[in-house]
């Protein structure tokens, strides 16, 4: 992936969607998204000198804590198309970074804001942004989605459904060592009913409270309101995360 850096400090690369990262309609999957969003952000904080090798040679690393995407308009197979990703800075514990992909014509047709925060390898425990960030501002104040992504709950006053259980394998695991963030989103559409033109999701939100590793048992839960689907996975009795599903009618 070769990136180029614009003046206002958005990071840019041109992609084309491939036939492995679409469903059976040819729209590119909400987990194919994700995997785009991992990687460019990666690339992006390398670009700006704290990415993955400047935080691993401190024994930190970057989680994805909080994420919230839109499609507007489903990318397709042999599509080209550019994703763009900026930091808006710290915001409390978090370092927010925003991303939109845009069509052939130039226009947006995903947009979507994240949540990050830096953890100690080890310990598990979070560290400040400002202990591995450069000093020079290097963020963009412009939004994909101006609210950053919040929480997420399974809604009250509904008993959720027990749907599966998924025991965590060498697929799921990520260059740190935990459950690669899409594989949970991956988790959660698969709690989807199956229909006659498979599974349309638009927009997604998800909250991670715990990593899954190795070895680990989450069972998956699946609750419905106001036409979103809302499916909380957990081991044992701890909440691992929760996302929120919609399909609309776009």
């Amino acid at each position: 992936m070769a990136v180029s850096i614009r003046e206002d400090n958005k990071v840019c690369d041109n992609l084309l969607v491939k036939c492995y990262e679409v469903d059976a309609a040819q729209r590119l999957k909400p987990t194919s998204f994700m995997d785009m969003a991992q990687e460019m952000a990666y690339q992006a904080a390398s670009a700006m000198r704290f990415g993955y090798a400047e935080l691993i040679s401190v024994n930190m690393a970057w989680v994805l804590s909080r994420m919230r995407f839109r499609f507007l308009e489903a990318p397709k197979w042999g599509d080209e198309v550019e994703i763009r990703t900026w930091h808006r800075g710290a915001f409390g514990p978090f370092f927010v970074r925003d991303f939109e992909v845009l069509g052939k014509d130039g226009e947006r047709v995903i947009e979507a804001t994240s949540s990050w925060v830096i953890i100690d390898v080890d310990s598990r425990r979070m560290a400040r942004p400002e202990e591995v960030l450069p000093k020079e501002d290097t963020s963009c104040p412009d939004y994909a989605i101006e609210t950053p992504a919040g929480k997420v709950m399974m809604p009250r006053g509904i008993e959720p459904e027990y749907v599966t259980t998924h025991k965590v394998a060498y697929s799921d695991i990520d260059l740190v060592g935990h459950t690669n963030n899409a594989r949970y989103v991956a988790w959660a559409m698969d709690c989807l009913e199956y229909g006659e033109h498979g599974v349309q999701v638009n927009e997604v939100e998800i909250v991670f409270h715990h990593e899954a590793r190795p070895g680990d048992e989450i069972s998956l839960y699946r609750s419905e309101k106001d036409g979103w689907v809302y499916v909380e996975g957990r081991r044992e009795d701890i909440p691992i995360f929760c996302a929120k599903l919609g399909n609309g009618s776009k």
